[in-house]
C-alpha cells in the first residue's frame, strides 16, 4: 500500500512539476515575442520618419509599411498570454488599438494623408511602448 501511495505521489509530484514548466515556457515565449514585436515598433518608427521626411516621400513605400505595421498588431493581439502576463498584454492591446486608430486616421478615401504621419502623434504612442519592455524583461527572468 505504501508502493502504491508512493507511486500515486510521485506521479501527482511529476504532473504539477510539468504544468509549472509548461507555464514558464509560456511566459518565456512570451516575453520574446513581446521584446521582438516591442523592438519592431521601434524599427518602424526610424524607418518611417526617415520616408516621411526630405523632399523625396516615397508615399508608397510609407503605405507598405503602414500596412505591415497593421498586420504585425493584429498579429500581437492575438497571441497566446500566460497568466502572468495578462495585465501587461492588456495594456499593450490598449495601446495598439491607439496606434490602429492613428493608422486608419492617416488614411482618407484610401489614401496616406502625410501630415498625420509628420505631426507626431504615431512616433509618440510608438514611443510610450517602450514603458512596456522593462516589465517585459521581468517576465523573461
Amino acid at each position: 500500500m505504501k508502493k502504491l501511495a508512493l507511486s500515486i505521489f510521485s506521479v501527482v509530484l511529476f504532473l504539477s512539476g510539468c504544468g509549472l514548466l509548461e507555464e514558464t515556457q509560456n511566459t518565456l515565449d512570451y516575453a520574446t515575442e513581446a521584446t521582438d514585436y516591442l523592438n519592431e515598433l521601434n524599427t518602424f518608427a526610424e524607418e518611417v520618419q526617415n520616408l516621411s521626411e526630405g523632399e523625396n516621400i516615397n508615399i508608397e513605400q510609407l503605405e507598405s509599411k503602414l500596412a505591415t505595421l497593421e498586420q504585425s498588431i493584429e498579429s500581437f493581439n492575438t497571441l497566446e498570454v500566460p497568466v502572468i502576463a495578462e495585465g501587461i498584454h492588456e495594456d499593450i492591446l490598449a495601446k495598439n488599438e491607439q496606434l490602429l486608430n492613428i493608422i486608419h486616421n492617416a488614411q482618407e478615401n484610401g489614401e496616406l494623408v502625410l501630415d498625420e504621419i509628420q505631426n507626431g502623434e504615431l512616433y509618440q504612442t510608438i514611443e510610450s511602448f517602450t514603458n512596456f519592455m522593462n516589465q517585459i524583461e521581468q517576465l523573461g527572468l
